[in-house]
């Protein structure tokens, strides 16, 4: 995607206000630029002893008009400019944001928040300042640039001298093309520094705790002042670039000034030219200077933020791994068994498959139990059934449909999600709750509260259910977290439920009151619990064993710890010691 691809729609909805704005522009630089020409005018009359007093107060009158109207219509052309600019970083952001939500798994298992954060704030701050203050900048000084040549050349004065004086101005092109491209290069390196800062800088007030425990704030300090150096480093590159560039541009207005004086003011000795013309000469000269001080800053902005449209645009040309197809249709979970056929999964840049030759039955109603040993594969399969990885063509059928070829809102709307960390938003209980039914009312609320054994916690709270959470949930205990977490599923009431190690932080007597819930309450509704514990799948109609991405065991609880194997060793280790485990 070329870089215009950005900007394409946004400049799609607002050119007619940024004409509006050159429109204005132009307006005030013709109007300003006879401001010299009105001076010269006075010069001449001055010396020529026929100034008035009539004549100085209606010179005065000109130049009041002059500046009022220079004012005035650089004034809103101004405004008009800025508030696309703000405009642009609403849009920008939004679209940003959208983007994101489409992405994958895998693209965030290597991008961390940090760096994605440094593409909403300065990323889109520096291209919004480029095609606001810096178009803003561009314009009136390129207006007033035209326009000062045209009024010098309207007024009378030597186009030799003219264009003598002009002709160290005519190097800024050529400097451009030269000093540009090691600005614009210096800069990426900044913004990406700044990405690896605010990235280490997320993850270490993430991590403050376990910082605080372990007693090493001094080698977070360390590691966190080799990124500062890192983004010093770079800025006093770019700095240095700048500079130079910045420096140049103002000198080179300096040597027309120089010509302008020494070659106008000859001419006007020897009587080529009058003082009101020599007059005209310098205060257009020097008025050109300021606009040559803005060109050189727009230059140097425009630069530094093509760097940050690059890394927009490659963000923006990132395309999601999970797509929907154009034929996808929508399913009904509760009326729809779930086949997996041959199933072997590796994920991207993994050395070894996580699943291998998985064949499963999962019909509607059914409660199917998962246990095996960390890294045996049970929530790699849980990603594949939600589709947040694609599993291999045929694989997963639902209702005789490839999974592939249903719409991702319908397959991933009918399955209540329940992970093992309890992610809460820093919102209120009600709200993290009810987050997939937020029209839900405040007796389903409380309901699911109840189901999942959290409610006599709220209610012992200050604020109860709308008490606002820590960020993630920080405020409660990790058992409290799990069971919110768990609400939040009971209360979709969906067709599939799935559990992942979701009670593993509470105690025997509440998982056993949990349990029984969902026995109860999603009685025909289909159901997987994954758990390290035998006594959160025993109860399953059919429980299956995973141990290096295979399925080494399956039955019911009594056919498993009847023979020996996997589930019989974990299940006398857990309820029985560890006398079976070990064959005495």
């Amino acid at each position: 995607m070329k870089p215009e691809g950005l900007l394409r729609p946004y400049f799609g909805q607002t050119w007619h206000i940024y004409l509006t704005s050159i429109l204005l522009h132009a307006a005030a630089s013709i109007i300003f630029a006879y401001f010299p020409r009105v001076l010269g005018d006075f010069t001449d009359q001055l010396e020529s002893g026929q100034l008035i007093s009539n004549d100085i107060a209606r010179y005065s009158l000109l130049l009041l008009v002059i500046g009022a109207g220079f004012s005035l219509f650089g004034g809103v052309g101004q405004f008009l400019i800025m508030y696309v600019g703000r405009l642009f970083e609403n849009m920008t952001r939004r679209r940003l944001f959208s983007h994101f939500s489409d992405l994958s798994e895998h693209y965030y298992s290597k991008n961390g928040v940090g760096r994605m954060l440094n593409y909403f704030m300065n990323d889109v701050t520096g291209v919004r300042e480029s095609i606001s203050m810096g178009i803003n900048q561009l314009t009136m000084a390129s207006m007033l640039f035209l326009s000062c040549i045209g009024s010098m050349i309207a007024s009378g004065i030597p186009l030799y001298l003219i264009a003598a004086s002009i002709a160290p101005m005519l190097l800024i092109p050529w400097i451009v093309t030269r000093i540009g491209p090691v600005i614009r290069q210096r800069s990426r390196k900044v913004q990406e520094a700044l990405g690896e800062m605010t990235e280490s800088v997320e993850e270490q007030f993430s991590g403050i705790r376990v910082t605080k425990k372990f007693a090493v704030e001094s080698i977070m300090r360390n590691r966190f002042g080799e990124h500062v150096d890192r983004i010093r480093d770079n800025q006093l590159s770019l700095v240095r670039m700048s500079s130079l560039f910045q420096a140049i541009i103002p000198f080179l207005g300096s040597l027309s000034l120089i010509a302008a004086l020494a070659l106008g003011g000859y001419l006007t000795v020897t009587d080529k030219i009058t003082l009101g013309h020599f007059v005209a000469l310098t205060m257009y000269i020097r008025m050109l200077m300021n606009p040559l001080q803005q060109i050189g800053n727009v230059i140097n902005v425009l630069q530094r933020s093509r760097a940050s449209l690059a890394r927009l645009t490659e963000l923006v040309a990132v395309k999601p791994d999970i797509a929907e197809n154009e034929s996808a249709s929508e399913v009904r979970l509760e009326r729809s068994p779930i086949r997996i056929r041959n199933l072997t999964f590796a994920y991207p840049e993994a050395a070894r498959p996580s699943l291998q030759q998985i064949d499963l039955d999962l019909e509607p109603g059914m409660t199917l139990g998962i246990v095996g040993r960390t890294g045996s594969g049970k929530t790699t399969l849980v990603k594949l059934l939600l589709r947040i990885y694609d599993p291999p063509v045929g694989a997963i059928r639902i209702g005789g449909t490839d999974i592939r070829d249903l719409t991702l809102e319908s397959l991933r709307g009918q399955i209540a999600y329940v992970p093992q960390d309890g992610f809460l938003f820093s919102t209120t209980i009600r709200e993290n709750i009810a987050f997939a039914r937020r029209q839900a009312g405040q007796d389903k609320i409380e309901a699911a509260a109840k189901q999942a054994r959290i409610y006599d916690n709220i209610i012992g709270l200050p604020d109860r259910f709308e008490t606002k959470l820590g960020e993630r949930g920080i405020t409660l205990s990790g058992g409290q977290r799990q069971r919110t977490s768990l609400a939040r599923g009971f209360i979709m009431q969906a067709p599939l439920m799935i559990m992942d190690d979701s009670v593993s932080a509470v105690d025997a007597v509440t998982e056993t009151e949990i349990l029984q819930t969902i026995r109860q309450e999603r009685r025909g509704r289909t159901n997987v619990i994954i758990s390290h514990k035998i006594s959160a799948v025993k109860h399953a109609d059919l429980i299956i064993v995973l141990d290096g991405g295979r399925i080494v065991q399956r039955g019911k609880h009594e056919e498993l710890i009847a023979k020996p194997g996997p589930y019989a060793e974990l299940h006398a280790i857990q309820e029985e010691g560890s006398r079976y485990a070990y064959g005495h």
